[in-house]
This record gives C-alpha cells, sequence and structure tokens, in this order.
C-alpha cells in the first residue's frame, strides 16, 4: 500500500526546501535538485520492512538508467514516515537492517557486484552494489548531531560512485568537496570528523552521520563478498 498523495507530497516539498536553503552546504545535492536529477521515494517506516521490494527495485532502475545517461549529478532519496524520535544509535542499526534486505535481495536476485568497489565494509575501498553500479549513503534524521545531517524525516539518500569518479577524472572533485567542507565548517563550526575520501577510509563509517571511533565494525555484511 503506498502513502496518500498528500503525505507524499509534503515529504517531497519538505526535502526540498531543506536541500534549498542557504545553508545547506552539500552542493551535489543542490545541483541535483536543480538539474531535475533528484528522484524521491516516500516510504512507511524505516523500521519495517515493509516498503524493501519496492525500495530495491527503484535501486536497479536507477542503476539501469544510470548507464543509459551518465551525465550530470543525481541522486535517489527514500524520505521515510517515521520513527521521528529515533537516537541515532537506534537509527543507525535500522539503517543498516534497510541496507542488508536490499543487498540481500540484489544477491538473490543474480545481480552482480560492482568489480570496481569491495563489498567488504572494512576496506578502505567499499561501497555499497545494486544492479551492478556501487552506491553510497548519506543518512539524514531528526536526532543528527550535525547540523547537515538533521530532517524532519529519517531519510536515505542514495549517491552512485561512478559520478564521483567521473568528477575526479574531470579535476573537479577536490573542487566540490572543498566548497562543502567550508560550507559545512560555517554551518557547525567544524567539519564532519567522520569523512574521508574514497580509499583512505571505509565510507561505511559515514553512512548514518553519527561520529564513531576505531573500535565500530559495520553491521554488514554481502554474501557475495
Amino acid at each position: 500500500m503506498l502513502l496518500d498523495r498528500e503525505t507524499t507530497k509534503k515529504a517531497e516539498t519538505e526535502l526540498k526546501a531543506a536541500i534549498n536553503a542557504a545553508d545547506f552546504p552539500c552542493v551535489g545535492a543542490k545541483s541535483a535538485l536543480g538539474s531535475g536529477r533528484l528522484e524521491i521515494l516516500v516510504c512507511h517506516n524505516l523500521a519495517s520492512g515493509w516498503d524493501d521490494v519496492r525500495i530495491h527495485r527503484a535501486l536497479l532502475e536507477w542503476a539501469g538508467a544510470y548507464r543509459q545517461d551518465p551525465e550530470g549529478l543525481r541522486s535517489l532519496a527514500v524520505v521515510f514516515e517515521g520513527p521521528d524520535n529515533l537516537s541515532e544509535r537506534a537509527f543507525e542499526r535500522h539503517m543498516w537492517d534497510r541496507i542488508q534486505s536490499f543487498a540481500d535481495k540484489d544477491s538473490w536476485l543474480g545481480q552482480p557486484y560492482d568489480e570496481r568497489v569491495s563489498a567488504d565494509p572494512a576496506d578502505p575501498h567499499f561501497s555499497l552494489s545494486f544492479g551492478g553500479e556501487a552506491f553510497f549513503v548519506v543518512g539524514l534524521h531528526p536526532m543528527a548531531s550535525r547540523p547537515a545531517r538533521r530532517f524532519p524525516r529519517p531519510t536515505l539518500v542514495f549517491n552512485l560512485h561512478d559520478q564521483f569518479e567521473r568528477l575526479r577524472e574531470e579535476g573537479r572533485y577536490e573542487r566540490m568537496r572543498e566548497r562543502i567542507l567550508e560550507r559545512d565548517r560555517a554551518l557547525a563550526g567544524d567539519v564532519n570528523p567522520m569523512l574521508a575520501r574514497h580509499g583512505e577510509a571505509s565510507e561505511a563509517r559515514q553512512y548514518s552521520g553519527r561520529k564513531v571511533d576505531a573500535q565500530w565494525r559495520c553491521p554488514f555484511h554481502d554474501s557475495r563478498a
């Protein structure tokens, strides 16, 4: 059962307004929204698997569409109606539950793991893979400690790894990264300590937005690893 049109429209409007806000630091998300390449999928509950098949199907379609037309920055944002009172640890736990479910479905359908990245979440070259394309995730929720990660509804924003590799090849990635870091510092007073370049540390540590220590272990395993 899909959410009603009014609920869906409200969630979409809220996310677009948050990204359009002058102090929102991610210029990549602003670019995706401005070019019409931000797709928003509104779902029921982060703590439930109700929409997992639908979300995974959207990820497969997103990967396929990117291969047909890889130009421009794009994001797939999955906005959940709730819960809106999750602690950072609880959000992180439910986020990984959903990601695990999507990965299990991808494996069951025989989708290949993108061989340009690692399936081991402890590997500095780790990324998720759906439909044969590597993805990374940015988690947003009301109780996030980082201002840039706060949003009234739990949200998972899926970004394609390859589009940022293309920016690196074009010499544009570092400039965009510096702009994001500067804007994040202006918003929060400091730069997110979890941020690292791909290949320096596992990006899994960044997904939820929670600050984790060196002993943290990612609660995810892909059977294709």
